[in-house]
């Protein structure tokens, strides 16, 4: 039985649409030509981006920046939370998957998120034991900072059939 137009390679009674392939600029020729790629996905690993795309010159940063509290006579707390944490296992080398949460009441100097996004974004490819990198991140952040109080709490997923939660927790002596 012959295959009609708009039937299904695997199921003959349902539609099917092939891939509609991207038009990227072609970065290497001055953005004169089109290249055609099946998806941006694809675009993006043959080194182009499609047309409006914006390139991401981000990268991950060990620099933690500050910006000067907007009120400091005020207590008040801010938090984080950051739930695409990942760093290796140092045994296995294997991804370790965690929550972030980093609660804080700052003093003078607040932490700024883009920074804080490419600081966390630094320990993707590092190993650390899940207790290390909790208070790890704890000491930068203070370093920075100098908050009135502070608390992380690293939220790993189950690894081996035991999940595994570290809290640490500064505050400033009086």
């Amino acid at each position: 039985m012959g295959r009609g137009a708009g039937a299904s390679p695997s199921c003959p009674g349902a539609r099917w649409r092939a891939p509609r392939p991207a038009l990227i600029r072609r970065l290497a020729d001055g953005g004169r030509g089109w290249l055609n790629l099946p998806s941006v996905s694809d675009a993006r690993r043959a080194g182009v981006n499609p047309p409006g795309a914006r390139r991401w010159p981000s990268q991950p940063s060990k620099t933690l920046e500050t910006f000067p509290n907007p009120r400091p006579g005020r207590e008040y707390e801010i938090e984080f939370e950051i739930p695409e944490f990942t760093c290796l296992c140092p045994k296995t080398g294997q991804p370790d998957f965690a929550t972030l949460r980093i609660r804080y009441v700052p003093d003078e100097l607040c932490v700024e998120l883009k920074s804080l996004k490419l600081y966390i974004w630094s320990f993707r490819d590092e190993g650390h034991f899940h207790e290390d990198v909790t208070n790890r991140i704890l000491d930068d952040l203070v370093a920075v900072t100098s908050p009135r109080r502070m608390q992380i709490e690293g939220d790993f997923f189950v690894r081996g059939g035991i999940r595994t939660v570290v809290r640490a927790e500064y505050r400033k002596p009086n």
